[in-house]
């Protein structure tokens, strides 16, 4: 696949991306690194998509592995949350492009929890999570990912069963 028809499938998920990274991260700049990481991770890995409808899924377990070695890089998650001062790298998303946060024509109760999602309050909370939990919570909650793909995202399904095989070899 040449750059331009890389470019043609990845970039209409540009912004949904965006905003998963920034409830990952709280930062929007953080969150601009983070997509940027994941378009060129993809571009590299671009040999192991095998295509179809999936190419959305697979972004998206970029994008939250990029967001989880930032989270572990950084090694930043307050214990416990009393004030936003607690979480200095939190940043507001901005007014000007809350509106692309869900897409048009979409129901209105979408909508507000496609913002209430990103508002401070929220991110500040979703910050006390360990990293993998706080990507299960966002993908189960507020993407709406069944527990099969969300665990899929993280990869938890094939660690588990491999441990487990030993136990009950005939079940796993």
């Amino acid at each position: 696949m040449d750059e331009a028809a890389f470019t043609a499938l990845a970039e209409p998920h540009r912004r949904e991306l965006h905003v998963h990274c920034y409830r990952m991260l709280a930062s929007f700049d953080e969150a601009e690194d983070a997509v940027q990481e994941t378009f060129l991770r993809a571009w590299r890995g671009r040999d192991s998509f095998d295509g179809g409808s999936l190419l959305r899924a697979w972004l998206y377990r970029i994008a939250t592995n990029v967001c989880l070695d930032m989270v572990r890089r950084g090694s930043r998650r307050p214990l416990a949350l009393h004030s936003f001062a607690e979480v200095p790298w939190l940043q507001p998303y901005p007014d000007r492009l809350l509106d692309e946060v869900a897409p048009a024509g979409d129901e209105p109760d979408s909508v507000a929890i496609g913002r209430e999602t990103i508002e401070l309050a929220f991110l500040a909370a979703v910050q006390v999570l360990p990293p993998r939990q706080r990507a299960a919570l966002i993908a189960r909650d507020v993407l709406g990912w069944p527990a099969s793909d969300t665990a899929s995202l993280l990869d938890l399904l094939s660690r588990h069963r491999e441990r487990l095989r030993p136990l009950h070899p005939d079940t796993v």
